[in-house]
């Protein structure tokens, strides 16, 4: 393939150069204003505004997708493909993005004296983030990958507190460069074997032949294992509750929803190669099953011995990952390509929505960078605040699936998606996990709503972190009452790419 390019494929990337444009600003102006902090005009309100725009270009590219009949584009020689998942997924990137930003104002987790730095990190992660959602190259991936990952390293080390957040960022560092080698190192056996790492030509190849190729498996083996970094499966999510927790807040409800969706996006494409399909790769099958079921009560098990709020919802995101993992056994079966993967994006969409507002709730709350916030601490937060308790009960239950919130409908559309295909055992187990996770979500209702003692002082402004809390709650509601119709349109865009 020649690496050429139509200067008309600059039209379609501009999210990115807009991201990267204003990410800019800040330190920019801070570097020429003699190293002091910039106002929030430049600090807040102007990232604020490349966030918007950027998710409006993206938006304008589906719609003229929808104008003109176009399923899909390849881009710069076919490194990048814009598609349906590209841009419904780079919509929602953008919106998490402005998200943190307003978080990030108003916590007391960021250091404010390097504010401009954390917003010029935080959009050129999302630039990452949207590369990785694109990509059409597994080098091009990888580079996605690494510029998100450079830029949280940093950020993790940046929080206000100073033991933990060293310690997150170390342990975050060294164990995602290991993952980082693992999957280059895959890349390259993938290569060798089959002389390309365009997902499109490894379509044309994937063979029993070429899967005999004990390179090729071993390549595939490592990719695979490298992204299951990413999205914390077992047994590479020990990372996960020591980096959020020292972690700053806002930079948590952007790891945890942001990297989870681009990677398991990554996943989907990797998976939507048919590479699964032969007799030859049933071993990654069986392995993907165990990593599914294990995943789930790890992660929900755990969770229900946390008193600590930040490490009860990172342990709660490692089982979520179990949950998006079933829907992805589903898109490995030729049968089942088009509901498993759409299952998997209506699941990862729903659960970004709900787990953004959780953390958003336990920023709302935070008085100061050293406090760890406790399920106890929300004694008596339904009669002090009881519109905030009111919707971070809606997202807890969302989170745990009950209707007629958007968790339960997206955990429907998974485990039937697995079903038709004969994961039985394995949804099984997922429903299972649904059951023991109802018990730590309903520990903080009964606190907020059942308790008359006093818990934390509610920080009485942060009106901008409220309001996000207020629309997701409102989403989960909405979104969960018309799921039929919102799963359709997602469905449409899931079959630009089978």
């Amino acid at each position: 393939m020649n690496l050429s390019f139509d200067a008309v494929d600059i039209k379609y990337i501009l999210p990115l150069i807009i991201l990267f444009t204003v990410s800019l600003v800040p330190v920019l102006v801070k570097v020429f204003n003699k190293n002091k902090e910039p106002g929030k005009i430049y600090n807040f309100l102007t990232p604020m505004l490349g966030a918007l725009i950027a998710a409006g270009a993206s938006a304008g590219v589906g719609a003229e997708f929808l104008s003109k009949g176009i399923s899909s584009k390849l881009l710069f020689s076919g490194a990048l493909v814009m598609d349906g998942v590209s841009v419904l997924a780079g919509i929602l990137v953008s919106l998490c993005l402005g998200f943190t930003i307003v978080l990030a104002k108003e916590s007391p987790s960021i250091n404010k004296n390097q504010l401009s730095e954390a917003v010029f990190l935080l959009m050129n992660a999302a630039v990452g983030m949207l590369t990785v959602l694109w990509a059409n190259n597994l080098l091009v991936m990888f580079v996605g990958i690494e510029m998100m990952s450079l830029c949280l390293y940093i950020l993790v080390a940046m929080s206000m507190e100073l033991k933990l957040s060293k310690e997150a960022a170390l342990k975050y560092f060294v164990l995602g460069s290991f993952a980082s080698a693992i999957l280059v190192y895959g890349i390259a056996f993938i290569y060798g074997a089959a002389g390309t790492v365009y997902l499109p030509e490894l379509i044309t190849q994937i063979n029993a032949t070429l899967l005999s190729n004990g390179y090729f498996l071993l390549g595939l083996s490592f990719v695979l294992f490298g992204l299951a970094f990413k999205v914390s499966l077992f047994p590479f999510y020990s990372w996960t509750p020591d980096v959020y927790q020292g972690s700053s807040t806002p930079l948590v409800a952007f790891m945890a929803t942001g990297v989870k969706l681009v990677a398991f996006v990554a996943l989907l494409r990797l998976i939507a190669t048919q590479v699964l399909q032969f007799q030859e790769a049933a071993v990654f099958l069986q392995v993907l099953q165990w990593m599914a079921v294990v995943t789930i009560l790890v992660g929900n098990i755990a969770a229900l011995r946390q008193d600590n709020l930040k490490r009860m919802l990172a342990y709660s995101s490692v089982a979520h990952s179990g949950y998006v993992l079933i829907g992805l056994l589903a898109v490995s079966s030729s049968d089942g390509q088009v509901l498993g993967a759409s299952s998997v994006l209506f699941y990862l969409f729903s659960y970004v929505i709900m787990t953004f507002g959780a953390f958003s709730f336990l920023s709302f709350l935070e008085k100061s960078h050293e406090s760890a916030l406790m399920i106890s601490d929300l004694r008596g937060m339904a009669s002090r605040r009881p519109y905030i308790a009111l919707s971070f009960s809606v997202l807890l239950l969302s989170l745990a699936g009950i209707p007629p919130t958007v968790g339960f409908f997206g955990k429907f559309y998974l485990f039937s998606a697995a079903i038709s295909e004969g994961f039985y055992w394995v949804v099984a187990w997922g429903v299972i996990g649904s059951v023991i996770s109802v018990y730590f979500y309903l520990r903080p209702l009964v606190v907020m709503f059942m308790s008359d003692e006093q818990g934390v002082d509610v920080e009485p402004s942060r009106l901008g972190t409220q309001n996000i809390i207020f629309i997701t709650a409102i989403l989960v509601l909405v979104i969960g009452f018309v799921s039929n119709p919102f799963y359709l349109h997602i469905q449409s865009a899931i079959k630009t790419i089978f």
